[in-house]
């Protein structure tokens, strides 16, 4: 096991990590930058390095300044935690580069998952179901990319191989808009990714999210934990997520899972990693993976009592998977409410100093969060603050425990999400379970304040 790890990342994971660490008796290096002196982890860790000024670009994906930080604390390893660096393949093989190991998969596993034409190229050769689409890059021929569109039908999406969290893509309806649409996509992914390249999908009219989660060893073992439903989403980003997806069959997601593991197999996969899957009448199709841990990984270890942070430790330092599919077993539901600084039903950010922060508690009830009262949330950053995350025996109790929760949180000085919630929670077609990926745009629009 590593002696000292250095955690490049802020917010909640940042303590998530460090939290992780101390269960394994390793130290921890924090960084932060200048607008996160004041960050809870930064004032309960052994050490902590500042790399840097607010600014993103300057601090957190700073890649000189993170590993000239490990090196002045004789860290032996990094975790890139979600976001910034944390699936940027040059940056893993720096980071091996330098000495250090990188707490995640190797930078050849980061290029090919990351480059979502080579990436369903990889699933397919793996025997992991697809969306209908082009076999890979549209070519630069209009007559070409017309006939790719009749075989597949419209509508169509038009996708940026390079392309994440939710940007670089565009809905096709008819042949008349696609050689426009297919421009536009290129010189936005060129400009946002540094790679034009696109590539076509059949554009499923009522899918849900679902996502299954891996963890995979240097020894040739992997897992999968079961499945999360994050389909309620605004403008492709998740708000909230649950664990398992209702009304899907376990030996339909056994099916799939089993899938999974076999492509890590495949791709020699180390680490923790997410397939993300649209689902629509009974079929599973390949989106992307994720070769990190995700934001809604606690609502898995809570349904499966398995500590994924400690296990990507774990494995990053030579261990093998410390269960085998056959130990693993879903009990119970989850539910995860991404709490955000933000207008609860316009989503401007609200940034400011927290006046009072009162977390909920009670039985299958989890708060992960950094804040604190007094605390300022810095506006130079993603808007979350915090994750509620409950458990209960069914999901209806799951859905009480929420309820209960988001009523006995209280954050005050600036705006936050809970009211948006709040109202979810006791909507009647959430409630029923198995809502699309467009519902919760389609209930703001009718919820309009």
């Amino acid at each position: 096991m590593f002696k000292k790890i250095l955690i490049a990342n802020r917010g909640e994971i940042a303590l998530r990590i460090q939290r992780a660490c101390r269960e394994l008796g390793v130290k921890a290096v924090m960084v932060y930058s200048e607008a996160d002196r004041d960050a809870k982890y930064v004032r309960l860790a052994e050490e902590a390095v500042c790399i840097g000024p607010a600014a993103s670009n300057l601090s957190y994906l700073n890649m000189p300044a993170i590993i000239s930080a490990a090196e002045v604390t004789d860290a032996e390893a990094i975790h890139p935690g979600y976001g910034f660096l944390s699936e940027n393949a040059d940056f893993a093989e720096r980071v091996e580069k330098s000495g250090f190991q990188f707490i995640g998969p190797t930078p050849e596993s980061i290029r090919i998952m990351g480059d979502k034409v080579s990436a369903k190229q990889a699933m397919i050769r793996a025997g992991v179901p697809c969306v209908p689409g082009s076999e890979g890059e549209l070519p630069d021929d209009p007559a070409h990319i017309r006939r790719i569109a009749k075989s597949v039908g419209y509508p169509v999406i038009i996708k940026a191989a390079g392309g994440g969290g939710g940007r670089g893509m565009r809905v096709v309806h008819t042949e008349a808009a696609l050689i426009n649409a297919v421009a536009m996509t290129k010189a936005e992914a060129g400009a946002a990714f540094g790679n034009p390249a696109v590539y076509m999908e059949k554009f499923l009219q009522n899918p849900r999210h679902i996502e299954i989660q891996i963890l995979a060893d240097k020894h040739k073992n992997a897992v999968y934990l079961g499945e999360r439903d994050c389909s309620m989403q605004r403008r492709h980003q998740k708000i909230l997520e649950e664990a398992p997806a209702p009304g899907i069959s376990r030996k339909l997601i056994e099916r799939i899972g089993e899938r999974c593991v076999a492509a890590c197999k495949k791709i020699n996969y180390r680490g923790a990693g997410t397939f993300e899957f649209l689902y629509e009448d009974g079929e599973f199709y390949f989106i992307e993976m994720n070769t990190r841990v995700q934001v809604e990984h606690p609502i898995t270890e809570m349904v499966t009592g398995i500590d994924i942070v400690k296990t990507q430790i774990m494995v990053a330092a030579g261990e093998k998977l410390p269960f085998t599919q056959r130990q693993i077993t879903v009990n119970g539901h989850a539910i995860e409410c991404r709490i955000n600084a933000e207008d609860p039903y316009k989503f401007t950010p609200s940034p400011g100093r927290v006046t009072t922060w009162h977390a909920p508690g009670g039985p299958g009830v989890r708060v992960d969060s950094h804040i604190y009262t007094n605390y300022f949330v810095p506006p130079n950053y993603d808007s979350m603050i915090g994750k509620i995350i409950v458990h209960g025996d069914t999901r209806e109790q799951a859905m009480a425990r929420m309820r209960t929760a988001l009523l006995e949180t209280a954050v005050e000085g600036i705006h936050t999400n809970i009211p948006l919630h709040r109202e979810l929670m006791v909507d009647a077609k959430f409630m029923a379970g198995g809502t699309n990926i467009h519902y919760l745009e389609h209930w703001l629009e009718q919820h309009k304040r």
